[in-house]
């Protein structure tokens, strides 16, 4: 008897998640903030699907993340929405309080010099949908990096930068971020110093990369330092951009183990994919509203 087999060939489609709106709180803590706030969505009809909350003992300071699906939600347009939290909620509170949604990308402006693994991976995860951002312009010092803006239909901007030249190109800078209407700023190894007025500008806006060799291993070839040191690990940290430099508020950070048989290039390439993997999670993180800044330290709600 002939056997017959049934094979059945499954699809998967990517479910497509409900419309959301996402309020980020900032306040002094204070008894009944979260049950006022959930008691003004549940008024009008706002179904919580996510909250996180924190409480800083040391700064006094209170911190929330709420998400909640709009469908159904009887104040469905932001600025309305905006004015009625605070009237009700806001004022009484002195409440630093931010509304989003969900179907609204992260206009962004990337930064880059000569390296690309970092830019690449953020390309990628552009296109393939797996960051909530919409990558408006590249702007560089070199021209190195142009063909790969152009082959992702990038707007790319060579801006280079000298001693002499430096302030009037941060004003050209300043002037395609506020053009492209950028919320965030990445800088994918862009190895220029941004001066503190560029930085004050968009505080708590400009994402930086590098590695975790600081401050131990400084310089241009912090690898081959440390492979001459015999390091275990290599890491990488993104952050928030400060006027110190590399100081910002740390957003996350991860580490690769090495070993006396990794040469200096086998470290690079370890610590490179470990930048790119930091870097495109700091920007998830903000375009998905998970980050707030307390001091020189981020509420990472994730």
């Amino acid at each position: 008897m002939e056997a017959k087999v049934l094979y059945i060939h499954f699809k998967w489609f990517r479910m497509k998640k409900s419309r959301t709106c996402i309020l980020l709180i900032q306040c002094r803590d204070e008894m009944g903030i979260l049950a006022n706030t959930c008691q003004f969505l549940a008024e009008h009809n706002g179904n919580i699907v996510s909250l996180q909350e924190f409480a800083d003992r040391t700064t006094k300071q209170f911190f929330a993340r709420i998400e909640w699906e709009l469908e159904g939600f009887s104040i469905p347009d932001q600025q309305v929405l905006e004015a009625k939290f605070q009237e009700k909620i806001g004022k009484k509170y002195d409440m630093n309080a931010r509304f989003y949604f969900s179907d609204t990308p992260t206009k962004t402006c990337v930064f880059v010099s000569k390296y690309s693994h970092c830019l690449e991976d953020l390309l990628y995860r552009f296109h393939n949908d797996e960051l909530n951002i919409s990558i408006e312009c590249i702007i560089s010092n070199h021209e190195t990096l142009k063909e790969i803006a152009r082959q992702h239909s990038v707007p790319f901007h060579f801006l280079p930068v000298t001693k002499e030249n430096k302030a009037k190109q941060e004003q050209q800078q300043r002037e395609l971020i506020e053009g492209y209407g950028c919320e965030l700023i990445l800088l994918a190894r862009y190895m220029q110093i941004l001066s503190p007025s560029f930085v004050q500008a968009y505080a708590n806006r400009i994402i930086n990369i590098h590695h975790s060799f600081l401050p131990a291993f400084t310089g241009a070839r912090p690898y081959h330092a440390a492979y001459t040191r015999g390091v275990k690990i290599i890491g990488a940290t993104a952050h928030f951009v400060t006027s110190e430099l590399d100081e910002g508020p740390i957003i996350c950070q991860d580490i690769t183990k090495v070993t006396h048989r990794d040469s200096v290039q086998e470290m690079i390439a370890k610590g490179r994919d470990t930048e790119k993997q930091m870097f495109s999670k700091a920007a998830r993180l903000f375009s998905e509203h998970k980050l707030l800044a307390n001091g020189n330290r981020t509420i990472v709600f994730d």
